[in-house]
């Protein structure tokens, strides 16, 4: 099948900066896909140029199998974008938004009845769907504009920041429902989101922007596993070991780095797991009592801050600001 988002060379250039960099990104068939990348990384402005909303500088994108520049009208047609701000009419009901949605891409009247009572109960709106949506929960909305943007039955769902501002409980309802969305088939869903729980948790693959350019592509598994000393082995003992010891623990293979602090050892190391055994053995035999045990796998924001040097929460410059300052200033 022909991959739902091809991108080769993509570019968007504002001045002299460039905002995409000469980007190449495939996205498979039935993929939920995220986007990770501090606040002026270039994300949105790609997104954008999926979706036909800003202009491609260089380089060539199709979505869904259609050219983006080509043939705009046959794009919108075949993908869906539900924004980060909230954008439902609070003085229409549930049905009322969705039916309005719905002739905008002239969804024949007896297939429109159906098809919103079917999305609105897959996302358990069904029984407030005469109520107007000033009266829903932050959540409640953002399910409702995720059944708008499937009401045409879209090939490609773009999300920004589907959970941002939302309580936990209403964040894992938001989670099982795209799981269900993306099981059901036929849908591909590109996540954009500053949650790395949640990509972790969600995206079959994420990638990684800074700069403008793709820093890091794979399964989140794939990357944590990528980086050296994937693992922490924390032990706490009885009494700080001999630097003889320290130095045999730490030539252990697979072992990348180990700190000793007093009485406790931390290990940096592929495997973490099944170094365990030996090190204790070791320990033992040294005579040494191990009181506390702490294995932890590294974290997709470690990853984050290995290809992006920074936090994703660091930064606060926004790609809008970067428009602006690639943009010419007028004096009067």
């Amino acid at each position: 099948m022909t991959p739902a988002i091809v991108a080769h060379q993509l570019t968007r250039m504002f001045g002299k900066i460039a905002a995409v960099d000469h980007v190449d990104l495939t996205v498979q068939d039935g993929e939920l896909f995220g986007l990770l990348g501090p606040n002026g990384a270039g994300k949105t402005t790609l997104i954008r140029m999926l979706t036909g909303l800003s202009p491609i500088s260089s380089g060539d994108a199709a979505v869904a199998g259609v050219d983006v520049r080509r043939d705009p009208v046959a794009l919108r047609r075949a993908i869906s974008v539900v924004p980060q701000a909230l954008t439902s009419d609070l003085d229409l009901t549930g049905y009322e938004n969705l039916d309005i949605y719905a002739r905008f891409f002239s969804v024949p009247r007896r297939e429109r009845r159906e098809r919103i009572q079917h999305l609105l109960e897959r996302v358990e709106l069904w029984d407030r769907k005469d109520d107007l949506v000033s009266t829903y929960s932050g959540g409640m909305r953002r399910r409702l504009e995720i059944a708008r943007g499937l009401i045409h039955r879209p090939r490609v769902l773009f999300l920004d920041e589907p959970t941002i501002g939302l309580d936990p409980q209403s964040r894992h309802v938001i989670w099982e429902l795209l799981r269900e969305l993306q099981h059901g088939g036929g849908l591909t869903i590109s996540l954009t989101t500053h949650y790395l729980d949640e990509a972790e948790a969600l995206c079959d693959r994420v990638a990684i922007v800074d700069r403008g350019r793709i820093v890091a592509l794979g399964a989140p598994a794939e990357l944590k596993s990528a980086l050296p000393g994937s693992d922490t082995l924390q032990l706490t003992l009885d009494a700080p070991p001999s630097q003889s010891l320290t130095d045999e623990l730490g030539a252990l293979p697979n072992v990348r780095k180990l700190e000793r602090d007093a009485a406790q050892l931390t290990f940096h190391a592929d495997g973490g797991a099944a170094l365990l055994p030996r090190v204790i053995e070791l320990l033992y035999a040294a005579g040494h009592k191990v009181l506390t045990i702490n294995v932890s796998r590294i974290s997709l924001e470690d990853v984050f801050i290995h290809f992006t040097g920074r936090s994703l929460r660091d930064t606060h410059v926004t790609e809008t600001d970067t428009r602006r300052a690639a943009a010419p200033r007028r004096f009067s």
